[in-house]
Formats: structure tokens, C-alpha cells, sequence
């Protein structure tokens, strides 16, 4: 599992052990793993030239020292700073090592020159966005240049709220003891490249913010079913999904179901995807009945006239108003009102939209039940900040909000909980229809009595390898994204 703190909680954790030892130290052990990365790096592509942008704080600091250690080794290195707003220390050595000191518009044409660039502008406190000067550093960054960031890329947010695209753009980030939040976060993330983590001893008290699993927290996780298990104990799901319009969607989402290991599936339906289900996953049962869990909502039509859709939506609206654990997806997001938030408050509740299904929520929803205004949230904006939108949702609502996209979020209901965050997929996912098969993994996982955050992230993960073991690098289509669940289930527990 990869954890990543608040900025304030690194700070706090840095403050106690710097009262445990001998002054400077801290920073010592954060350059000299600085310094070795970008030794490594320099190395693996045979680079002759190391450029330091140097700030005022830390991070400059750190950048500065490291390149003042490559050129001690004999490697050519410049650095770009301000040197009335530098660290007196890390000036002191370069000047003694050999590093080229440039300024202003001088530093231009060094840094376009660059094979490696040591991106040491701004550190966890700077604000998004960049000086004047240090953006121009950043525009003559040549294009071939290896981009190392130091904690993080300069002029993105570090809690990960926002994406600046003139802000640096890193192929890697060299961050201290733990990740933080723009490691992991959408949008921020994108900018940071590959992460080297390098330990300097801190310790932390608090809950990470932000948490992503990994293949080895798989095994852990999934519930493999032992000698005793029967179909009932394995977990009964049932499935309220497709409609006259939408016909496919309950294949998807029953074929993943079943190839995901859940031990029973009822299914509930019109007539057109009934006799689908029927052909193509003659394992499943029609009809509701008693179960662990429920899936709402792929290719649903909840305003629907239909003589044979009033069945079934009467069926979803009892299992929105029942005690199981239900996953709320596409057309179910349409079922969930105040009566229904209130219906659902304390029990197990898992919402999966997407962007525009989560504007078009919060536009409907508003900030409150009584709210006298309900301002319009646009899908860009919820791209442009999607934990601050989940947030905003999961506060509304009181249920666990997994929003979709490169980076999936799956945010609690509790603001104290961590976020969850798994990037595993290929951009070929993309499809039409892979919502309908994460929507059937993840519902078998709250049918074997995972917590919604839980089968949230673990399903996120299984679906993008999934996609990516079948996908080879290519296209795909989201059917057989789904028939490949039990390989990549059986790649994941047996991979140790």
C-alpha cells in the first residue's frame, strides 16, 4: 500500500525529529538520496549536463547541494537561483564544487542545453503557479531534457486540488520519507512522473490522507473462499440493470459478477436483456430474491414509461430503501434523492459516477435539502478539481462517492477517513461498457461483506488489470475486459 500525508502533517513530523538531531542533518540525508537518484538517472542515459532550478526553500536547497555533489564527482553541472534569496549553505558549496552559477535571462540558454533538469523552484508550501523568472526556466526546458522534481513539480497544488499546465512537468519525482497528496491525486498526478521515494527516518502519528493499493495488498483482500464456502456463504448478488434502451449493460454487468467469483447473481430485468442474460450467463438466476448486496443502475432508465420497466424499477427502489449494501451506478444515480439519502443514512452505500454524472448530481442535489439555491456544476469543473466535487458528494449524500476517470477517487463519507486513489488501467479502457463491468466486480466484493471504500479501490485495481493483461497494448472491448477477471485475479494472489 502506498500512503501520502497532508503537507502539514510531513511538516510536523519534520519539526519533531529535527529536535532529535544534530542541526542540518534532516537535509543531509535529503540530499544525499537526492543526489544519488540523479546520479542514477544521469547515468542510465548517458547524460553529460545537470541543470539545477533553485528556489529560496528547501527543495532549492536540497537541489542545490545535490548538483554541488555530482559536480565534486566530476560531472558538469549549472544551476539557475536568484542568489540574494538562496540557502547561504547550499551557495557556499556549489560555488566550492565548480557548479555554474547563472541568473535572469543568462540561465535561458543553460537550461535549454540541459540533458537532466533538477526542478528545485518550489517545495510543499509554495502556492500553485510559479514566479515570472522560474516560469521562464520552465518554458526553455528542452523538450529531450529529463525532468527530475524534488518533493514535488513546481506550480501544482501539493494537496493535489488542481493542475497547472504551465507548471513543471515532470518524468520523475524524487519525494522524502512518504508520498503526498499530489503524488496520487488527480489532476495533479499526471505531472509527476514515475516517484522515488527516499526514506530520511520520518515518523507519523496521524492517518495518511491518501492511500493506494497495490498488487502485493491483493492477496489480503480478495475473498477466496474456503472448503466450508457454498454459493450462499460466497455471497448472493443481485443485479437491477439494462433496459429496453440499453440491453448490453446487463450482460456486462452480470458476466462480470459471475467471473469475478461472487457465489450466486439474481438478476432483475426487462424482457430484452432477460433473454440476453439467459443466453449468455446461463449461471444466473432471474428474479428477486433474497441477497448480500445489490447493483443499481447500469443502463437503468428510472424514467422510463414502460408497462415492463415499472417492475423493475420498483425492485431498485426497495433495495435503495433496504439494509444491504447496494452500489448505485448510471441510471440508478437518478433513483437517489433526499428520501433515499435519508433511507440509506449509516448503511453500506457505494455511488460510481463519472464526472458528468456527478455535476449533474450535485446540480440536482444541491448543497442541502432545503437549500435555496441550486447553482449549476459543470463537467469541466468537476474535472478540473474531482476530490473537491467527491468530497462535495459524499458530504451530500452520506455514502461512499467512487468517482471514474485515469485516476479513480473513492472518497467516504467520513472527511477524517483517508481517500482512496488507484491508477491501474490503460487508457484503453475507455470504453463503452467497462463502467458496467466494474459495476458487477465491485458489487460481488459488497456481497462478500467488504466495506464500500474497500471493494471500491480493490475492485478499481482488479478492473484495470484486468484490462491491461487483456488489452496487450491494444484495443479492447469491455466484454472481454470482463472475461478476463479470473486470470487477473489468479495473476494477483499467486504473484507473491
Amino acid at each position: 500500500m502506498i500512503e501520502a500525508w497532508s503537507p502539514e502533517d510531513v511538516y510536523a513530523a519534520e519539526a519533531a525529529l529535527e529536535e532529535e538531531l544534530a542541526s542540518g542533518e534532516l537535509m543531509a540525508r535529503a540530499v544525499e538520496g537526492l543526489a544519488e537518484v540523479v546520479a542514477a538517472r544521469v547515468a542510465q542515459l548517458g547524460a553529460e549536463t545537470v541543470m539545477a532550478l533553485v528556489g529560496s526553500g528547501n527543495n532549492g536547497a536540497d537541489a542545490l547541494y545535490a548538483v554541488a555533489h555530482l559536480a565534486e564527482a566530476g560531472l558538469s553541472c549549472a544551476a539557475a537561483l536568484d542568489p540574494e534569496r538562496v540557502h547561504e549553505g547550499a551557495l557556499e558549496a556549489a560555488r566550492a564544487a565548480g557548479v555554474v552559477l547563472v541568473t535572469g535571462a543568462e540561465a535561458l540558454e543553460d537550461v535549454a542545453e540541459a540533458d537532466v533538469v533538477v526542478d528545485g523552484i518550489l517545495g510543499l508550501g509554495g502556492r500553485p503557479g510559479l514566479p515570472a523568472e522560474a516560469a521562464a526556466w520552465v518554458r526553455a526546458i528542452s523538450d529531450d531534457a529529463h525532468v527530475i522534481a524534488v518533493d514535488l513539480p513546481s506550480g501544482q497544488a501539493a494537496d493535489g486540488s488542481g493542475f497547472d499546465p504551465d507548471g513543471v512537468l515532470a518524468d520523475e519525482t524524487v519525494t522524502f520519507s512518504v508520498a503526498k497528496p499530489v503524488h496520487l491525486l488527480p489532476p495533479t498526478e499526471q505531472a509527476c512522473g514515475s516517484l522515488t521515494v527516499v526514506d530520511i527516518g520520518l515518523a507519523f502519528e496521524s492517518d495518511p490522507s491518501v492511500v493506494r493499493l497495490t498488487f502485493d495488498d491483493v492477496a489480503d483482500l480478495w475473498p477466496v473462499p474456503g472448503p466450508d464456502d457454498d454459493k450462499y456463504s460466497r455471497g448472493v448478488l443481485g443485479v437491477v440493470a439494462g433496459g429496453e434502451q440499453y440491453t448490453g449493460a446487463a450482460v456486462l454487468t452480470v458476466t462480470a459478477a459471475v467471473e469475478a467469483g461472487a457465489g450466486m447473481v439474481r438478476y432483475v430485468g426487462t424482457p430484452t436483456p432477460d433473454g440476453l442474460v439467459r443466453a449468455a450467463v446461463p449461471e444466473a438466476v432471474h428474479g428477486e430474491g433474497r441477497v448480500q448486496a445489490w447493483v443499481v443502475g447500469p443502463g437503468l432508465d428510472p424514467t422510463s414509461t414502460r408497462r415492463e420497466s415499472a417492475s423493475q424499477l420498483a425492485v431498485a427502489r426497495r433495495a435503495l430503501a433496504g439494509e444491504e449494501p447496494v452500489l448505485v451506478d448510471a441510471g440508478g444515480l437518478g433513483l437517489v434523492d433526499d428520501a433515499v439519502i435519508d433511507a440509506r443514512r449509516g448503511r453500506p452505500t457505494l455511488l460510481t459516477p463519472h464526472a458528468g454524472e456527478l455535476a449533474t448530481m450535485l446540480s440536482r442535489l444541491g448543497s442541502g435539502p432545503r437549500a435555496r439555491s441550486r447553482p449549476e456544476v459543470e463537467r469541466a469543473a468537476v474535472e478540473a478539481e474531482p476530490l473537491r466535487h467527491a468530497r462535495a458528494l459524499a458530504d451530500r449524500t452520506g455514502m461512499t462517492v467512487l468517482l471514474k476517470g485515469s485516476t479513480t477517487l473513492i472518497v467516504p463519507p467520513d472527511a477524517a477517513g483517508p481517500v482512496r486513489s488507484q491508477a491501474d488501467a490503460p487508457a484503453w479502457l475507455g470504453t463503452a461498457g467497462s463502467g458496467d463491468v466494474l459495476a458487477g466486480l465491485i458489487g460481488t466484493l459488497l456481497a462478500a461483506g467488504l466495506e464500500p471504500a474497500d471493494a471500491g479501490a480493490l475492485g478499481a485495481l482488479v478492473h484495470g488489470v484486468a484490462a491491461d493483461r487483456a488489452s496487450g497494448g491494444g484495443p479492447l472491448r469491455a466484454l472481454t475486459v470482463a472475461h478476463g477477471i479470473p486470470g487477473a485475479v489468479a495473476h494477483l494472489l499467486t504473484r507473491r
